[in-house]
Order: C-alpha cells, then structure tokens, then sequence
C-alpha cells in the first residue's frame, strides 16, 4: 500500500561541496623570436636580454610559461609558474624551471595585508614587477633588472593593499593598460639575493621595501614609487673566468630608484632611473671590486583601438654604467640603447611586436676586454596567451 509520504516529492539535493582544487586555474604564454633582421654587428648581444642574439642566432623560444593559482581558502592563495624555455647550456634549451613558487597567506579577514612565501618577484621597479606578457619593450631595461636578475627569489615578502586599491590593480590589469597586478601599495621583504634558482651563498639576507600608489587625476591614472635595497652579493666560481677579487669573493649589493607611471589613456609613458653600488669587473686592475652604479630610461606609448584591434606604438630609450652581478665576473657595462616599435593584438590570443633596435654597448669581463659593440637589428616577437 502506497502511502501518502511516499508521493511527496523529495528535496532536491543540495549544491555540491566545492573542493579546494576547484579554485584553480591554468593559464600561460609563449614568445616565438626572431632577431637577425636588417643586423649590421653580429657581436652585439645582450646576456640577459636573449640568448638568440648576434653570432649563431636563430628562430628562439624565448619563454613557454605554464601557470596554475587558485585561492584554496579564503586567506590562502597559491601561485605557480613553470617556463618551459630554459636553458641550461649554450647548446641544451627547452629545459622545463621554476619561476615562480609561492603562497600568500592573509592577515585579516579581507587580505589586505598577507605575507608572501616562497619564490616569486622581488617589489624593486615597476618594469620588473611586469608581466612579460604585458611589457612592450622585448626585454627589461638594463638599469633597473640589473639589480634583480630573473626578477625573482626565495623570501618572504609583506604586502599592503587597501580594498579600493586591489580594484584598481586589477582595472589596470584588465583594461589592457600594462600594470603589475597587484603587488600592494606598500612592499617590504628579505629575500637571499643569488636571483631564482641559485643557493644562497652568504650569511646576508637582502631587504628591500617599496612604495607605490596608483591614483587618478581627472582622467588619468598615474603611479609614482619609490624603492630600495640593501644586502651583498657573492661571485660564485661558476661566475668567475680568471678575473681576481677579494676573500671571500662577498660584495655589498645596494639600491635606490624612483618610478613615474602614466598609464596610457592614450598617451602614456614610464620612467625609472636607479643608482647605488654593486660588485663590478674593472678592466685596469683586472677585478671584481664594489663600484658606483647609475642608469634609467623613459617608455613612451599610445595605445590605439581600430575595429576591435589594438595597436600600441612605444619608444624606450635606457642608459646604464655599472656592473652585472649575476654575469661573468660581474661583467661591467656601458650602455646608451634606443628601441622603436609596435605591438599588435589582433584577439586576445595573439599578439605581435615588430621592434627596431639601435644599440651602443661596452661590456666586458676577465677573458672579453676593451669590448664595445654598436650595431642595429630588427627583432620579431610572436606571443600566445591561453
């Protein structure tokens, strides 16, 4: 006998616990390169530019990311980066890395404090905070990615960023104006200061602090920071070619620097320019010793929307004197560069930048001395985002 109860229909079932895994995400780019267009001096090359330029160069996998982050728990944040471009030896590329490993955890109910741990960028200049994705320029400026090297370390880092911030940031973001993402409005930290994937090799973390505050005037949206460093660096023997140095082979590393953002709206431009000391090679003596550093440059831009397309036209000029720690024998430059060109972003899974530039370079070390390339090249960029 059927009962009343039993015709009653049931509860629907109610909505499925989120696992903590459902937060994630995949994303990523690569950039596809050619340089040896309209090249006038096959010597002229940058290191930590790209290795495909000058003699021997040719079509380049300059960066294959992978990302995956999700929020797992309202206070817990995690991010990791995988580039699939590496290499590991002038003839062994594509070599999968780590560039980014970390965890924020939040302070306070809605995050506006949280501490960041594990590898990820070092808060010292704008550009370098950039996205790879997002800069204009093919590679960062000399001036200021001298003093952090592959952007990046194991450290612990305290971020603040107000609520109407954090909107802002991510406005910024995803209005195609190139911002950082949100990096706070307040950065300090301790990080060893090897670069990524290098051991510390001293007793001395490194600390660095920063300041920088978007804000809107009329129209516009504008971004002054400051930011500095202190700690030392220490030339391992992997880094040494027969140049002398002291003892311990250790080197007070410090640094100052100022930036001006003024988002393009449509006109635009960045400005950063950063001074201190650092270990650099010195060809008189034929050593590595602490030396004066200084350098900056300007980033012009505009950006123009033509039926759904974007292009962004820029310019950079950059000049640099000092030395690169993270080089061969902390090799020291002179570098007086300007770089003309435009991107195109036809969808958003495609993006391509034709840039035309001129180069003026000393560098040198214990086995390449009295060294100074001038020469010109047209450089060709393919990225994909997914």
């Amino acid at each position: 006998m059927i009962s009343a109860q039993d015709l009653t229909p049931s509860a629907p079932p109610g909505p499925k616990a989120k696992s903590w895994y459902d937060s994630f995400s995949i994303r990523g780019y690569a950039h596809l390169r050619y340089n040896r267009l309209l090249e006038t001096n096959d010597l002229l090359r940058c290191q930590a530019c790209d290795a495909s330029w000058g003699r021997g160069g040719g079509i380049f996998l300059r960066r294959a990311r992978v990302i995956i982050s999700g929020q797992v728990h309202p206070r817990v944040y995690l991010y990791m980066q995988t580039d699939f471009a590496q290499g590991v030896a002038p003839n062994v590329q594509n070599i999968a890395q780590i560039r980014d490993w970390y965890m924020d955890i939040g302070l306070d109910p809605t995050n506006e404090f949280r501490v960041r741990l594990g590898q990820s960028k070092v808060p010292y200049g704008f550009e370098n905070l950039q996205s790879s994705s997002e800069r204009l320029p093919m590679d960062r400026a000399d001036p200021t990615n001298s003093g952090t090297p592959n952007e990046r370390d194991l450290g612990a880092f305290l971020y603040w960023s107000p609520k109407k911030y954090r909107g802002l940031f991510k406005e910024l973001k995803e209005a195609g104006m190139k911002g950082t993402g949100d990096y706070g409005i307040v950065g300090i930290g301790a990080y060893n200061g090897q670069s990524a994937n290098r051991a510390e090799a001293n007793d001395d973390l490194n600390v660095v602090a920063r300041i920088s505050v978007p804000m809107r005037i009329g129209s516009q949206i504008i971004e002054p920071g400051v930011q500095a460093y202190t700690g030392r660096y220490t030339v391992t023997a992997d880094q040494r070619s027969g140049a002398k140095g002291n003892s311990n082979w250790t080197y007070d590393d410090q640094r100052v620097a100022g930036t001006l953002v003024l988002y393009p709206k449509p006109f635009g431009f960045l400005a950063e320019y950063n001074v201190g000391k650092g270990p650099e090679y010195d060809v008189a003596t034929d050593s590595i010793s602490t030396k004066d550093l200084s350098g900056g440059f300007v980033t012009a831009t505009y950006k123009l929307i033509v039926k759904d397309q974007m292009f962004m036209p820029f310019a950079r000029y950059q000049v640099y004197d000092g030395g690169k720690k993270n080089e061969t024998d902390a090799r020291s430059y002179s570098v007086n560069d300007m770089e003309f060109g435009v991107e195109w972003l036809p969808f958003k899974n495609f993006e391509l930048t034709v840039e035309y530039y001129l180069g003026d370079r000393r560098f040198e070390d214990h086995g390449l001395q009295s060294n100074k390339q001038k020469g010109e090249l047209l450089r060709i960029q393919a990225q994909f985002n997914f």
